[in-house]
């Protein structure tokens, strides 16, 4: 009986070793190995918790750039090509036959071809007093072509342009010759109010070759630019 007792003692004591080196060994491996910290328990999900936090942190998102301001060009800047020009626009015309102040619509049409040179197309109608009789009103009708050159890099956009085409006057004188020649060369200023719209002011000399005749003339304008 006594031989039997101190066979299981013998036993029982061999059992509590092998149990004690086990978690001596576990807990060597989880002092050593950090990756156990970041271990999948399905059973309690604690490990999705683990692996989260071992993660780093994803960046702050970076904040977009302001939009730029439209009159501010293509190219360089960014911008319009087109513009559509419209103006009261006075001329003063003289001549051997008669000399009148002629007032009426000035339109034009560009296409900027980059930052700074642009194809032009203009057309003009003015209209006079009364010559030679009450029904005998002095009218202009002029279409030119040409291009312009222009600074277009803040609000204000100065330009100068050179037109070429033809123009037609009626009204009936003794000198005969109702279409003639016409140049244009001048220049002026438009103002940026708005991405769509300037305001614009002109000054210009136009050549006409009325009744055999050159005549030099001045037309000053004032009026819109719409941008598009």
């Amino acid at each position: 009986m006594k031989k039997a007792l101190w066979g299981m003692a013998l036993v029982v004591g061999m059992a509590c070793g092998v149990r004690a080196q086990d978690a001596a060994v576990v807990a060597t491996t989880d002092t050593g190995n950090g990756a156990a910290a970041v271990s999948w328990s399905p059973a309690s999900g604690a490990g999705n918790v683990s692996l989260a936090s071992a993660l780093p942190s994803s960046p702050a998102p970076v904040p977009a750039d302001p939009a730029t301001p439209k009159y501010v060009f293509f190219g360089d800047r960014d911008d319009y090509r087109w513009q559509l020009g419209v103006g009261f626009d006075y001329l003063r015309f003289t001549s051997r036959a008669f000399d009148a102040n002629m007032y009426g619509l000035n339109t034009t049409l560009t296409y900027y071809t980059n930052s700074w040179f642009a194809v032009e197309g203009s057309a003009i109608e003015v209209f006079g007093p009364t010559l030679y009789g009450q029904s005998n009103h002095a009218k202009m009708f002029t279409g030119m072509g040409g291009f312009r050159i222009g600074g277009r890099r803040a609000r204000w956009e100065p330009f100068g342009h050179a037109l070429v085409g033809g123009s037609h006057l009626q009204v009936q004188t003794a000198y005969g010759g109702r279409n003639a020649l016409t140049a244009m060369a001048g220049g002026g200023v438009d103002f940026r109010v708005h991405a769509r719209l300037s305001l614009r002011g002109e000054a210009d000399w136009i050549y006409t070759g009325y009744f055999s005749q050159t005549q030099n003339n001045i037309q000053a304008l004032g009026g819109v630019v719409l941008h598009f």
